[in-house]
């Protein structure tokens, strides 16, 4: 590989990084997390890799090297979590996840010894917690996001759990997965070597079916049957964590098991509330006044500072309090419901449901439309293109609405994509 140059490996890497809907802003911060994490070579090579999934034969392709070379390289690359591997029909299909969830997360999902990671934390917490650019892009931008709150099972009533879909628990996720793992919770860890971490668990990270299945093969995660998944579940429930996954209904490929005080996603919603940079639950909380005595359980157990308490406006008992819930904050997850010892508090179903992504094709196509990058799946010259791929983005597409199917031909700027988009429109 001596025709490429280091120069610019990690400028390029992060060019790299933003084509996908997922970016990463740059920042002086962002180029020491990537050169903490990544060889000058190595992020020259994985800044030529395409967006979609490839094989070794495109790595080796691309770099012009020998397959065996190539797989060398890839392995390297996915045993410290920058690569995601999956065995389709007994060959590896490999793919760059993005920063998060993706590849921040997994550098800090286990203890290693071959990266700082206090270094790397500190670094982490400045570029998520200080710096607003990232956090932003992420979580507040588009209407589309990359991940979505579950509903607190436990909360839920006999009459309304009949109306909970399976894609909307927690438990339904992990009985479905084909792979199952656990992993140490990135932001705790991190807020760890800050001395900033909470009492809640460490080891109960969760990743599913292709995601989980790389993970266990390098040790990043280790593989769980679903009765101790679903055990680590109702341990969860107990701490009052706030389970945030995947924003899909199929292959739901992660879900954190999140505090209000550690967890990106969660003080993300404290921080852009109104932006709604995390998909609520169908389910809201509704409160019995005439039984709430102002204990404020409930707006201390409720991850995002959804819950208050105002005056109850008793002549006779000034001082009494009562809660009071921000609809435009809250998440739905009911877990103050399940604070509640006065029984005051119980899930209903919100007026307009909240629509959820098909899969992560789904999720990416609209994300991508919504923050102009549609461009960048359809155009990804540097690996040959994959019918069945292009397939998959065109179907998406068709059944959006006609005004983002403009904004999708727009950014595709292609006669053939405006001839669909037309003839789906009138069909």
């Amino acid at each position: 590989m001596a025709h490429l140059t280091t120069r610019g490996a990690y400028q390029n890497l992060v060019e790299r990084l933003n084509r996908f809907p997922q970016g990463a802003p740059p920042s002086d911060l962002l180029y020491r997390i990537l050169q903490m994490l990544f060889s000058e070579e190595e992020a020259q090579r994985v800044a030529l890799l395409p967006i979609k999934p490839f094989r070794t034969d495109d790595a080796a392709r691309i770099w012009m090297v020998t397959a065996a070379e190539a797989r060398s390289i890839l392995d390297k690359l996915a045993d410290r979590g920058l690569l995601i591997d999956v065995d389709q029909d007994g060959e590896s299909i490999y793919s760059l996840p993005p920063p998060m969830a993706g590849f921040f997360e997994f550098s800090m999902m286990r203890v290693r010894n071959d990266i700082d990671q206090k270094a790397l934390a500190e670094l982490f917490y400045q570029y998520l917690n200080v710096e607003d650019d990232f956090v932003t892009a992420l979580f507040a931008t588009g209407e589309t996001q990359l991940g979505r709150a579950f509903v607190h099972e436990p909360s839920l009533t006999p009459d309304l759990s009949l109306h909970v879909l399976d894609y909307e628990r927690a438990s339904e996720v992990i009985k479905t997965a084909s792979h199952r793992a656990v992993g140490v919770c990135y932001c705790r860890h991190k807020m760890e070597h800050l001395g900033k971490a909470c009492s809640a668990p460490m080891n109960i990270c969760m990743t599913f079916n292709d995601a989980a299945e790389s993970l266990i093969k390098h040790g990043i995660a280790r593989s769980v049957d679903a009765e101790e998944d679903l055990e680590l579940l109702n341990q969860a429930y107990d701490y009052n964590l706030v389970q945030f996954g995947e924003n899909g209904r199929e292959r739901v490929s992660f879900i954190c098991n999140c505090c209000g005080c550690c967890c990106e996603a969660m003080l993300a919603a404290k921080r852009f509330g109104t932006l709604h940079p995390v998909h609520t639950t169908n389910y809201i909380p509704v409160i019995d006044e005439s039984t709430c005595n102002g204990c404020g359980k409930c707006v201390d157990v409720c991850p995002v500072e959804a819950m208050g308490l105002v005056s109850a406006g008793d002549p006779n008992h000034k001082k009494r309090k009562r809660a009071r819930i921000d609809e435009e904050l809250c998440l739905g997850c009911g877990v103050c419901v399940r604070s509640c010892r006065e029984e005051s508090l119980r899930l209903k179903e919100r007026a307009q449901r909240v629509i959820t992504p098909l899969n992560s094709t789904h999720r990416a196509v609209v994300m991508a439309i919504e923050r102009g990058k549609l461009q960048n799946l359809i155009y990804d010259n540097r690996a040959l293109w994959n019918h069945r791929a292009m397939a998959a983005i065109l179907g998406v597409i068709l059944k959006l609405p006609p005004v983002k199917q403009v904004m999708a031909s727009r950014q595709i700027k292609s006669r053939y994509m405006e001839y669909l988009v037309s003839r789906s429109r009138y069909s």
